[in-house]
């Protein structure tokens, strides 16, 4: 049962539950460009599938670099000791040289083994044998990379899934900070929950800041709330301070700063196109955006309207060049922000 990208969630959870029940497929491909799902699922088979006074004998896990496809078939084709079943685990299952040929094993897996192949940053070819099998006989997780637009979302229904309601702004400046890191995400989140009081079921902007180490005032959420509203001295301001920052990431700054701008240029030839547009065309063109935010980008096609928030965007692209080093200059990520920051207000 292979999921599409909608069902992942779901899936996994699925599949960590019966997990927990003590209900396993003979055969898990878990895989995909987002490692976190694919690593949920393992953890939960690991800590579930093999009691602990059992793993000794009836639990292996290995390395994709370190076994050949003989060798874990043979570890697959084992009968457990003393048990009902035994698990075995290939990590990094990626590096594992002629992977296809499991597919043999794969057509009539053992009852009393768990196989479980997890791959990171990596898929199974969908047109070959192993994939189609796995997905007949047992469970593939494919887990796809989340784009930035998507990421509020997905914080919104991590935060519901954990019994919690994050506003509008704390999971944009969480988004802002974490990028599209999953994992990263769930351990602030668990960060989180540690330090703040017993039965709070609301997170803020100000529960953010001091929990999870980031600051509103200086952060690419804000400084794209100031470009859009032209408030030039407090955007050079933020630009510097944020660009100083030990832990600053100038390549991962333009891409949010993109998306921004590339929202604003999309909502501008909507509503270039004349008429009133319907909600559905605005959250469209604001993909990712929370409706509490529209107003923001009001304002924004009016100090960027179609022409300039191409300039910006083309603007954006040179300064992820340079940031990466691409024209061989040495400049601090400060003074560039600042640079990049003035080149935008002055589009």
């Amino acid at each position: 049962m292979a999921a599409r990208k909608e069902d992942v969630s779901a899936l996994c959870g699925k599949l960590i539950e019966d997990a927990r029940r003590g209900v396993f497929k003979p055969v898990y491909v878990l895989m995909g460009d987002e490692p976190y799902y694919p690593d949920l699922v393992c953890s939960a088979i690991i800590d579930n599938c093999i009691d602990e006074f059992g793993k000794d004998f009836n639990e292996t896990i290995c390395f994709g670099a370190d076994v050949t496809p003989d060798m874990v078939i043979t570890s697959a084709r084992r009968y457990p000791m003393m048990a009902d079943r035994q698990l075995v685990v290939v990590k990094e299952a990626q590096m594992m040289k002629g992977i296809e040929e499991l597919a043999s094993y794969c057509e009539a897996p053992l009852e009393s083994t768990v196989l479980v192949l997890l791959l990171h940053n990596a898929t199974l070819d969908k047109r070959r044998a192993l994939y189609k099998i796995v997905s007949k006989v047992g469970a593939v997780v494919d887990s796809p990379a989340l784009r930035d637009y998507e990421i509020p979302s997905w914080i919104n229904s991590y935060y519901a899934s954990r019994g919690l309601r994050i506003e509008p702004a704390a999971a944009s400046l969480l988004a802002e900070s974490a990028g599209t890191d999953l994992s990263r995400i769930a351990v602030e989140t668990d960060k989180l929950l540690k330090n703040l009081p017993e039965g709070v079921k609301s997170v803020s902007v100000q529960d953010i800041e001091t929990n999870v180490g980031i600051s509103r005032q200086y952060n690419v959420f804000e400084l794209n709330k100031l470009l859009s509203l032209r408030n030039a001295s407090r955007a050079l301001v933020v630009a510097g301070r944020l660009g100083n920052e030990a832990k600053f990431q100038m390549p991962a700054a333009i891409s949010a700063m993109y998306t921004h701008f590339y929202r604003i240029l999309r909502y501008g030839i909507l509503l270039s196109q004349g008429g009133r547009p319907s909600t559905a065309d605005i959250s469209a063109a604001l993909a990712g955006v929370h409706p509490a935010f529209y107003k923001e980008y009001d304002q924004a096609v009016r100090n960027y309207p179609v022409p300039k928030a191409m300039a910006v965007i083309s603007l954006l692209c040179d300064f992820d060049y340079r940031a990466k080093g691409g024209d061989g200059e040495v400049v601090s990520p400060a003074e560039l922000m600042v640079e990049l920051t003035a080149r935008i207000l002055n589009v």
